[in-house]
């Protein structure tokens, strides 16, 4: 049964590792946001704990029906204030670690869906 098409021009996560994901053959070691309509923006942010309000608020500027949280190697919850801006646009966020984030956004991009995803990517010690 064919489930998704053989082609599609979508942006799209080819892989992921400690401290890294991969965007085509790119290998990107920094934060980052991507959405499935082709944005690209640096997320400053190296650890779960350098996050704040001003990250999340970002987020509500990217145009995208869901936002995936990509909370590093393990799941951990922002703050429910620091939300506030993508419950205003109504913009639903789920949070997961990095590399289910991954492999949510690229099913939900591959279906056409208007979604983001934003990955705090840590550097392994």
């Amino acid at each position: 049964m064919k489930l998704q098409p053989d082609k599609s021009d979508v942006q799209s996560i080819s892989g992921h590792g400690p401290g890294w994901v991969g965007v085509g053959s790119e290998k990107i070691t920094k934060s980052v946001i991507l959405s499935s309509r082709g944005e690209r923006i640096d997320w400053p942010s190296r650890t779960f704990e350098d996050l704040n309000a001003d990250h999340f608020a970002r987020l509500a500027e990217v145009d995208a029906e869901v936002v995936i949280f990509g909370s590093g190697s393990r799941i951990r919850f922002p703050q429910a204030a620091w939300l506030r801006p993508l419950i205003a646009r109504r913009i639903g966020i789920e949070t997961m670690d990095t590399a289910a984030a991954c492999r949510t956004y690229n099913i939900l991009a591959h279906e056409g869906r208007n979604v983001a995803v934003a990955l705090l990517i840590e550097q392994p010690a």
